[in-house]
């Protein structure tokens, strides 16, 4: 089981990832402590030299683990074949217990790794680097992240045997399952989906007004993480329904496969890409009064909330799409 392309390629990536980030750990160790960019000294600049080398290589690593996420859903989706009682990806991920949290985990990494690489993005803007201590303080800081995901993800796919009989994703996202999908699914649909395309709409609408005030930049990413949690707790509740015409199928995944045109793709990809953008207006937004980073960070910080708005406003439009393109009928008129 192992041995399938796609779950090879993932662990080398994670392996590979790790290993070069704790590579990596002392030589930020040392710029952490000896970095003074006023000074000529044959120390800083080798710390400079080994800076673009190291901001060259982390770039590549977290833009490596954006994909990840990506291939790793799209292979758990891919192997539901292979196990008696899978229907999705769901579950291939309940084969064992490691299947879930390795999601979890990969999402967070996902996140964290985005708003790295906008901090990277915007020091490498400034003429005096003033982000370098931050940055690889981060990325100490993020190491132990990208080590638990690695092993819970080399825990699940040593964990896979093809003869466990699993479960399909109607004994989890159903009204009736225990924990907080069962609550999301069993969530009226009226006032889920008023909260959803209101919460839509007001981190669109901050993304907006960050164009025009920069204070509301803590907002757009307060917000953002809202409407992505949001917008999953809507996917659960009704977006699902309408797409498979069904009034108690809640699956989130289902909608990744052939057989609904690979919807779920055009809702999750602006989701993933409307929350990392909103975020990353946060990362940067306590740098703000750096010196030479007082032009810089409005400026990034207007397009990433540009990207952030745009994409909220298209979920929100491919949503709609399913609800009007559906045959299903939830609400009475």
């Amino acid at each position: 089981m192992i041995f399938q392309p796609a779950i090879i390629a993932l662990l080398l990536a994670s392996l590979v990832c790790v290993g070069l980030l704790l590579a990596a750990a002392p030589l930020a160790i040392d710029i952490i402590r000896h970095w003074d960019i006023h000074s000529g000294s044959e120390r800083q600049l080798l710390l400079e030299r080994r800076t673009y080398l190291l901001s060259t290589l982390l770039s590549f690593i977290f833009a490596t683990q954006l994909v990840a996420l990506l291939l790793f859903v799209f292979n758990a989706d891919r192997m539901s074949s292979l196990f008696v009682g899978a229907m999705c990806a769901v579950g291939t991920l309940k084969v064992n217990a490691f299947g879930f949290p390795a999601l979890i985990a990969q999402i967070v990494v996902f996140f964290l790794a985005s708003s790295w690489l906008v901090i990277n993005h915007v020091d490498t803007l400034a003429h005096d680097y003033p982000l370098v201590r931050v940055k690889y303080l981060l990325l100490l800081i993020l190491l132990p992240f990208l080590v638990a995901a690695a092993m819970l993800q080399l825990r699940y796919f040593l964990g896979l045997k093809a003869d466990v009989i699993t479960s399909c994703c109607g004994s989890l996202f159903s009204e009736e399952a225990p924990g907080l999908t069962a609550d999301a699914a069993a969530s009226p649909p009226l006032p889920t989906m008023i909260v959803f395309y209101l919460t839509l709409t007001l981190a669109a609408g901050a993304g907006v007004l960050y164009r025009l005030r920069q204070r509301a930049a803590w907002l757009v990413a307060l917000l953002s993480g809202a409407a992505f949690v949001v917008t999953i707790a809507g996917v659960l509740s009704f977006v699902s329904l309408y797409v498979y015409e069904h009034p108690h199928h809640h699956c989130p995944f289902c909608l990744l496969k052939p057989e609904y045109s690979y919807q779920g793709y055009w809702l999750y990809l602006p989701l993933f890409l409307a929350t990392a953008a909103g975020l990353g207006v946060g990362a940067v937004q306590p740098f703000a009064r750096v010196p030479s980073l007082e032009s810089v960070v409005p400026a990034v910080g207007r397009r990433l909330a540009t990207v952030a708005a745009a994409m909220f406003v298209l979920v929100a439009a491919v949503a709609s799409l399913m609800i009007l393109k559906s045959r299903l009928i939830l609400l009475e008129g």
